[in-house]
């Protein structure tokens, strides 16, 4: 994933976000709505991110410890 989204698929995130919680987020007003698809977005925005950048190490400390089991057999 890149590092931000760009403007177009974070609507469509947002527009998917809501049509899943449409039912859950209804007794809010639709800017209270927008707002929470908004910060959803965010948060897997920045999830992404974290895990993009320990992506490597663990796939190092994987490949390490798979070494090591080998070398112990």
């Amino acid at each position: 994933m890149k590092e931000c989204l760009d403007p177009k698929s974070r609507k469509e995130l947002e527009n998917k976000i809501l049509a899943l919680l449409g039912e859950t987020m209804q007794p809010l007003s639709k800017e209270f709505q927008m707002l929470l698809a908004d910060d959803l977005v965010t948060a897997f925005e920045s999830r992404f991110k974290v895990l993009n950048r320990t992506q490597t190490p663990i796939d190092c400390y994987v490949e390490i410890a798979s070494e090591i089991e080998h070398q112990l057999v």
